[in-house]
């Protein structure tokens, strides 16, 4: 059976984003298709979507390589998440249907609960959850996809110390899918860009084997527009 290229793709990116697939490491498509137990071909098609999100860059007698992105490149992300996500929030406010509106009011259930048990690694996941499903609420693939591309590069790029509050943390999100079962669009993205503001300095840069300085830049000799 053919092993679907996504499937490889989104494998090769995990691997990316843990740091087991380091910075500026060479992926031979041999190596890879081995490790993953696949043909070349899904490894190819994988490694070109994954160039196209910027995990990946080619490079002139090398081949294809792990990203180095330095640290504007990690600045970049929070200030794109700062823009994008109230942008999704208030198309959701517009757009949500009635099993956005559930499961998004379930994770609030849920978070408040496990904040109240300080059940720290599992608010990580519903949090993610969350923001994954009001970004589908917007009915916008294109910005859909965006976000998506944002939360894994973050994950690649910074560590995020937990909230020393989160029942304020899941509160907020809370007021955001109030807003958005109103269909208060203004408010939603008010309400979300104040919460992604007030998250902002949780992040913290991971080791420099991930994120080099400013004053590098990436090497992207060769790489394919």
């Amino acid at each position: 059976m053919r092993i679907p290229a996504h499937s490889v793709c989104t494998a090769i990116r995990a691997d990316i984003v843990s740091g087991v697939l380091p910075c500026g490491g060479r992926l031979a498509e041999e190596q890879l298709a081995r490790r993953y137990g696949v043909s070349r071909v899904p490894v190819r098609e994988a490694l070109r979507t994954l160039e196209s999100e910027g995990f990946v860059v080619s490079r002139r007698h090398v081949g294809a390589c792990v990203a180095e992105p330095t640290e504007q490149d990690a600045a970049d992300l929070l200030e794109m998440r700062t823009l994008l996500e109230p942008l999704g929030a208030a198309r959701a406010a517009q757009r949500r249907t009635e099993a956005h509106l559930k499961v998004l009011r379930g994770l609030v259930r849920l978070g408040q609960e496990r904040a109240r048990r300080d059940q720290g690694e599992d608010l990580r996941s519903l949090g993610d959850w969350f923001h994954e499903t009001l970004a589908q609420a917007s009915a916008s693939p294109g910005l859909t996809s965006l976000l998506t591309q944002l939360r894994h590069k973050i994950a690649w790029m910074y560590a995020v110390d937990e909230p020393a509050r989160p029942a304020e943390a899941w509160a907020e999100r809370g007021a955001i899918v109030d807003a958005v079962a109103r269909g208060d669009a203004e408010r939603a993205r008010s309400l979300t860009a104040q919460h992604v503001e007030r998250w902002r300095g949780a992040h913290r840069l991971r080791r420099t084997d991930r994120v080099r300085g400013s004053q590098h830049h990436v090497n992207t000799a060769g790489a394919r527009n």
